[in-house]
Parts: structure tokens; C-alpha cells; sequence
């Protein structure tokens, strides 16, 4: 049997990934020094962000629908505009990284970091592009190892170790739900194909328990209630730059791959799925809020908050329709830029002020720390949806895509109208909360507030990067419209 490599040339983003981490890798090994002496090359993350550049570049351009391997890999144009979102998110988490990385007891593994997670991103790409269960796995397990790696990347500091293994113990179970469920859908269809299932799948017993097992595995990967539990855990121990990464860039390709699974594979059960999504959706926003405005640790608090945030991404999937997954793609692309302003933010501090995470450490910030104070509240403004802020717009979309074609006099249209009632209600409740940080920062006083400081380069970079999408998403037209005409 002969292989035919000419179908490669459809891999084109997985073709670029793996040839950057061919190159990341070999020039890791051969200018990596042992552990304990200083590093000297100032030109790796400069390397490494010029490649990342150039991959999203070259992926951004519009391609023509095509299959490869038997039809197990799809691509077109939406799928390579959602796996540029993923990859520009990616990049900037690589940008920021860079002070953290330069410390004496990290950057001897500096060379390791960049693998895993090229890899990681490399693994979501694949998840995104399938279209059979065995290769959607694999993709799946691609991401999530290399995942578990970076939670524990620091792992004689904090409690790194230990949020990498309950990262690992909840993703091995996770990963065990799905199969079960994909075993289930197999049962009932005879196929692992996306496309040949749905014929199959009617609503019977054994497709809604596949269904069900389905969703419940990848819910832990997106952190839906009631599969969150691992999240502010893994979230508080992990490095800064992998929580941002975990909480935009992973959380995005499960949201992605979530919503591709459900349109594609069960849209002859989509009135059992919606209902499922609902109760789930209602439940993360709510329970999320409630449990953020009580934390006192800012990273425990983002954890909470990207709970929240992902049921309202997921939101814009009950409308079921091609506005619903232009909508997802525009909340994770504003959701990139805010809450790796915020993650960017957070972890500047802590580089400069002792590991310091703690909400009432930024009393009085903003005398101190006037620029980061002003970028972390119009990050906080965006993530809460207030206007005229890209966020704003994100959560509007993800709401119309919700109603799209919801009849109020049905019980389903009802329902919908509930939910996003549900939504909205909850959206003051998280304004509450993400005040509360700006409160802290401008009205607060501390008897021993902050010093100034002055961020790397690098992070200044990233968070111009990110404010610049906070301000100009929203309102530049043009975004929304790219996404919406590669959708359709």
C-alpha cells in the first residue's frame, strides 16, 4: 500500500507546527545548558514568537474545503479561522512568558515550555479538524499530556505539583467518560465517522447515554458545572503564563471542538442536547458567580471566572446555527485579549513583588501603578461586557445567536428566552465582582501598597497587544465580519 504524502498539503497549519517544533527542538538541544548555570540566549523567545507569527500568518489566508487520511481530517476556511484564534492566543501567552521564563530556576527548562506547548497547541488543532472519533481523541490526548506537564512546570514552587496531578487524575477521568460514550455511539451506529453516525443517531437510549457520557468528558476540559471542580485548584497552582494559556487557548479548542461534535454529529438529537446545554449553561454562569465573589486569591478568582465565562461561550451554541458558531469564535477571540491582559497583569506583580496574588495586595495600585491599573480595569470592563469594550459586543452576539429562530410560544423558545434572561441577570452579577478589583485599585488604601515597577518588554508588548484588541475588536467592524464569512 502506498501512502500519498501530496495529502499533507492540506495539513498545511499541523505541516508548520510540527516543522516549528522540529526547530524549537533542535535548537533547544544543542544551546541548552545544565540546570543551575544562567542562560544566555536572549534569542530563543524572540525566535520562537517570529515563527509563531509567521504560522498564524500563513494560516490565516482563506482555504478551500479538503479532507485527508480516509476523511478522518477535515479543514475550510471556518476551521482555519478558528485554529488562527487558538494560535494568535498562543503566541501571546509566549510573548508574556518571557520574564517568568528568565528567572534562574526556570530557564534552564525555557527550551521545554515552547515544546509543550507547541505540542499542546498542535494536539487542539487536530482535535478541531477531525472528523472521526479516534483521530478527535487523539487530538484530545495530544493537548491534554503535554498540559498536565506545564500545570506542574514549577513544580518546587507553590503548589504547582500538586495542581498538575489533580490536572492529570480529572483529565484520566475525563478522558474515561468520553470513550465510554464514544463506545456507546459506536454501538449505536457501527462507525467512528462524523458524517456516517448521523443517520444513526435518533434519539434512542443508547445514542442519548453516548451523548450524555460525551458531553460530561469534554465538560471537564471546558470546566462546566458541574465537572469544574478541578479548575480553581489546577488554576491557583499553575504557572501564571499556563493558567492564561489554560484559560483561553485550551478552554477555546474544547469550546470549538464541543461545538463542531454537537452541530455535526447529533444534529438529529438537538432538542436532547439543548436542554442538556441549558441546565448546564444556567448552572455555570450562576453557580461561577456566586463562588468568584468570594475569593481573595486573583487567581482562584480568574478560575472562577472563566467557569462563567464558558457557559456564556457556550451559549451561543443553542441557537444551533451558523451565526452561533461565528459568535463562539468572536467571544473566544475578545476573550483572548481580556483575560490574558488580566493574566498578564497578574503576573507581572508576582514576578516583581514576591509571588504576591492576593486581591488586597492591589489596594491603592493605580498611585503606584497608573498604566497597569488603567489596562487591568479596561480588561475587567471588556470580560464583564461593559460598552463601548469588545466584550460588550461578544456577549450581545453570543446572545442573538441564542434567540436565532427561538419561538417564545414553545416550550423550547421559551426556555431559550429564560436562559439568556438567566444570562443577562448574571452579567450584573459579574460586574459586581470584577469591580470589586477596580475598587481595590483606585479607592482602597494600603499602608504598604506596591512599588513601582517596570515590566519587561515582552509584557508590554503582550498587554499593548491585548489592549489594543480590547479597544479596537468591538468596534472595527471588520473583525466579525471575516469570522462570519468563513462560518458560512
Amino acid at each position: 500500500m502506498q501512502i500519498d504524502y501530496s495529502q499533507f498539503l492540506n495539513m498545511i497549519p499541523e505541516v508548520t507546527l510540527m516543522a516549528i517544533l522540529v526547530i524549537v527542538f533542535i535548537a533547544d538541544l544543542f544551546t541548552a545548558t545544565k540546570p543551575g548555570e544562567q542562560q544566555t540566549r536572549q534569542w530563543f523567545n524572540p525566535l520562537v514568537c517570529m515563527l509563531l507569527l509567521a504560522h498564524v500568518l500563513i494560516n490565516i489566508q482563506p482555504t478551500a474545503d479538503a479532507t485527508a487520511f480516509g476523511g478522518m481530517y477535515v479543514t475550510g476556511t471556518g476551521i482555519g479561522v478558528i485554529k488562527s484564534i487558538l494560535a494568535f492566543g498562543t503566541l501571546i501567552v509566549v510573548i508574556m512568558s518571557r520574564e517568568w521564563l528568565n528567572r534562574p530556576d526556570t530557564n534552564f527548562k525555557e527550551g521545554e515550555f515552547y515544546e509543550l506547548i507547541i505540542a499542546t497547541l498542535l494536539g487542539m488543532n487536530m482535535m478541531v479538524s477531525a472528523n472521526h472519533f479516534l483521530l478527535f481523541f487523539l487530538g484530545l490526548e495530544m493537548a491534554s499530556v503535554p498540559m498536565a506537564c506545564l500545570v506542574a512546570f514549577d513544580k518546587y514552587r507553590h503548589h504547582s505539583a500538586e495542581a498538575g496531578a489533580k490536572f492529570i487524575l480529572t483529565s484520566m477521568f475525563s478522558s474515561g467518560i468520553m470513550l465510554y460514550g464514544i463506545s456507546f455511539l459506536y454501538a449505536a451506529s457501527g462507525t467512528f465517522y462524523f458524517d456516517d453516525m448521523i443517520p444513526h443517531l435518533d434519539g434512542s437510549w443508547i445514542s442519548i447515554i453516548g451523548m450524555v457520557f460525551f458531553f460530561s468528558g469534554l465538560g471537564f476540559k471546558i470546566s462546566l458545572v458541574p465537572f469544574h471542580f478541578w479548575t480553581a485548584d489546577s488554576y491557583q497552582g499553575a504557572p501564571t503564563a499556563v493558567t492564561g494559556y489554560l484559560s483561553v487557548v485550551s478552554k477555546g479548542a474544547a469550546a470549538f471542538a464541543l461545538c463542531s461534535v454537537l452541530m455535526k454529529v447529533f444534529g438529529g438529537m438537538v432538542e436532547h442536547w439543548q436542554y442538556m446545554m441549558m441546565i448546564v449553561i444556567v448552572l455555570s454562569i450562576t453557580v461561577a458567580n456566586l463562588f468568584a465573589i468570594h475569593q481573595k486569591d486573583l487567581k482562584r478568582f480568574m478560575a472562577f471566572s472563566s467557569i462563567s465565562q464558558a457557559g456564556y461561550i457556550m451559549l451561543a451554541v443553542v441557537g444551533n446555527s451558523a451565526m452561533g458558531v461565528t459568535a463562539l469564535s468572536y467571544y473566544v477571540l475578545i476573550y483572548v485579549v481580556a483575560n490574558l491582559a488580566v493574566f498578564g497583569i497578574i503576573a507581572a506583580v508576582e514576578e516583581h513583588n514576591g509571588g504576591v496574588v492576593n486581591m488586597d495586595a492591589y489596594n491603592g495600585f493605580y498611585k503606584t501603578n497608573p498604566r497597569l491599573a488603567l489596562i487591568m480595569t479596561l480588561a475587567l470592563f471588556s470580560l464583564g461586557g461593559i460598552p463601548p469594550f469588545a466584550g460588550m459586543f461578544s456577549k450581545f452576539f453570543a446572545f442573538m445567536a441564542a434567540l436565532q429562530g427561538a419561538d417564545i410560544t414553545t416550550t423550547m423558545g421559551a426556555m431559550t428566552y429564560a436562559v439568556v434572561f438567566v444570562a443577562l441577570v448574571n452579567t450584573v452579577i459579574s460586574l459586581y465582582y470584577y469591580l470589586l478589583i477596580v475598587k481595590a485599585m483606585y479607592i482602597k488604601h494600603n499602608s504598604n501598597p506596591l512599588p513601582t515597577f517596570s515590566s519587561h518588554v515582552n509584557t508590554k508588548l503582550a498587554l499593548a497587544v491585548c489592549t489594543l484588541g480590547i479597544v479596537a475588536f468591538g468596534v472595527c467592524s471588520y473583525v466579525y465580519n471575516w469570522i462570519y464569512a468563513a462560518m458560512v
